[in-house]
């Protein structure tokens, strides 16, 4: 009897242990040899910002990304090896922010798969300017150039990223503030490839019954094969009461993909803000895995009844500003218009 009260309170002890061990601490640690700075929440891997050699990624991204839970829900490929996934696109890694046409280069399609990259951008990382991290939130700012030719011509754009990054209980929240400045005259053409997006895991696309071949700027093909559907559970809500692979091309200030791996609900939103360019944006979600943000390839989504053309002259600036919030669990549409709302207000 003695022995089983010990032990008890034993088991006891080490469960506050354990709850007091769960103080949602997010740190960040720069591997500058592995070129990138890992994000940490109470010491496990939430994601990294992630920048190899131009030879290997054309932009730096955030690869990969986990739920509260530990579960990962962007794509492995090229980089990760997960059976059953699928091998197409191969610059859809993690998250990104890039653009098919700027000055005519295609920035978002460009990747070692492609032999004549004449046509296509490179956003080079230039600098890690500021890591904080801390109780609940931690800090990223870093730099970037966008330059023509496959990276080895002029820099049309510069870049400065901030992310913060939030832990709350079984919430993870990215926030990403880019600011791009033309150092020539730019045009962001109508195009439908950009430009906040992730590249979610197999169990979370949205089920498909039909191969498809999709075409970029260049007229280059990628073949998306129909595959087995078990276990594929994935499906879009927008704020515009749309759902399913119908939220293409509808506008909303913010876009949920719920789905489940294993037994863990996921839910993955992506808010917009009144500030951006486009408010509400476009949705580029497709049901084989990309998740995406267009707010400008306005021509393309309104089926030529609008057409923007977005232009900065040399030294001019715009800023985006996306949240995403991964939640290990059911979530509301009040819960998100006031997560929006949050986010509108900082």
């Amino acid at each position: 009897m003695k022995k089983s009260i010990i032990m008890m309170g034993l088991m006891l002890m080490s469960a506050g242990i354990f709850a007091q061990q769960k103080t949602d601490k997010v740190q960040l640690v720069v591997k500058k040899n592995e070129r990138k700075v890992d994000v940490l929440v109470d010491g496990q891997p939430f994601t990294s910002y992630f920048y190899p050699s131009d030879s290997i990624l054309k932009k730096p991204v955030l690869f990969p990304i986990r739920t509260a839970q530990g579960t990962m829900i962007t794509r492995g490929y090229p980089f990760i090896k997960k059976a059953g996934e699928r091998v197409d696109h191969p610059h859809h890694v993690g998250m990104w922010l890039n653009y098919e046409s700027v000055n005519g280069f295609d920035f978002w399609n460009n990747s070692t798969a492609i032999k004549d990259r004449s046509k296509y951008g490179t956003i080079r990382h230039t600098g890690i300017e500021k890591v904080v991290g801390g109780h609940g939130k931690g800090e990223l700012q870093v730099t970037a150039d966008w330059i023509d030719t496959d990276g080895k011509g002029k820099t049309l754009l510069k870049e400065e990223t901030t992310y913060i990054f939030t832990a709350k209980g079984n919430q993870r929240i990215i926030d990403r503030i880019t600011t791009l400045t033309a150092v020539e005259p730019v045009t962001f053409a109508d195009v439908k490839d950009g430009m906040f997006a992730i590249r979610v895991v197999r169990e979370l696309e949205h089920p498909s019954d039909k191969p498809d071949v999709f075409v970029d700027a260049n007229g280059i093909e990628t073949k998306v094969d129909k595959l087995d559907n078990t276990g594929i559970s994935g499906k879009y809500h927008g704020s515009n009461g749309v759902n399913g692979e119908e939220v293409w091309a509808t506008r909303a200030n913010w876009m949920n993909l719920s789905g489940k791996i294993k037994d863990e609900d996921i839910n993955i939103v992506i808010i917009d803000h009144p500030k951006n360019v486009s408010y509400p944006t476009y949705w580029h979600a497709r049901g084989y895995g990309l998740f995406a943000a267009n707010p400008l390839g306005v021509n393309v989504f309104s089926k030529g009844k609008e057409t923007l053309n977005y232009k900065l002259a040399p030294n001019q600036s715009v800023t985006f500003r996306y949240r995403t919030v991964i939640t290990s669990g059911k979530v509301t549409d009040k819960e998100y218009d006031d997560l929006a709302k949050d986010f509108a207000n900082q």
